[in-house]
């Protein structure tokens, strides 16, 4: 058995271990919050190759503000607020194994650095991307990773500081991950960032982490492409 199946293993039954209280509640709202959602999907049509996008707000604000343009594509927005990698592991088999997709476009990054689950950590956050991806290639998903986008503060969290350095740092090393692993990689940071090169364009968003409409138009017309080359 390879190493990285055994990691997997472990993995999994690390996840599956009871938890207690309010944390066991916690639980169940991150993984449960698309299931009658996915039980209405039921498995893919034949010659159905369904894209499912898995991510934080910035996802789940997309569907929500662009409807049409998941609907248009036959794409799959399963986006959950406040989220960091670490909760993506907690329901890829729900979210995205289960529904048999050929793509997974995965968005990560904002809310590991904004430290949603505690202190960032960008090995860690680093080894739950890769995880990620692992386990899509187990089921046979193609996997596209995108750039984390530029904030150059969270509101949520005006503590955190240096997130830029941090995001630009997170990206470089997944994009080379990519490369070397001949995954697609879309750059939304870079068309994303403001003159001044410190923050989103303010044109693009109104919180300076979320984009607007326009922002998502921007990274529409990034991400389509390499989907429907792989697709």
């Amino acid at each position: 058995m390879k190493t990285t199946l055994k990691q997997l293993i472990i993995l999994a039954l690390l996840l599956s271990m009871p938890l207690c209280g309010s944390a066991q509640e916690e639980t169940a709202n991150t993984t449960n919050r698309y299931r009658r959602d996915n039980a209405q999907l039921g498995l893919p049509a034949k010659n159905e190759k369904r894209v499912v996008f898995l991510g934080n707000s910035i996802t789940e604000g997309w569907a929500k503000k662009r409807p049409d343009f998941f609907k248009e594509h036959n794409y799959i927005g399963r986006g959950i607020s406040g989220q960091t990698t670490y909760h993506f592991l907690l329901r890829i088999r729900e979210d995205v194994i289960n529904l048999r997709p050929k793509i997974m476009v995965l968005n990560y990054g904002t809310n590991d650095i904004a430290e949603n689950s505690g202190k960032y950590d960008e090995e860690l956050t680093f080894g739950n991307i890769q995880t990620l991806i692992e386990l899509a290639k187990l089921h046979k998903i193609k996997v596209i990773l995108t750039s984390c986008l530029p904030a150059k503060q969270f509101g949520w969290r005006k503590s955190i500081t240096g997130s830029m350095d941090k995001i630009r740092h997170l990206n470089a090393r997944v994009k080379e991950y990519a490369a070397k692993n001949r995954i697609p990689y879309v750059d939304y940071f870079t068309p994303m960032l403001s003159e001044n090169g410190q923050e989103m364009n303010p044109d693009y968003t109104g919180d300076g982490v979320h984009p607007n409409e326009k922002g998502y138009e921007i990274m529409e017309r990034l991400v389509v492409p390499i989907i429907e080359k792989y697709r």
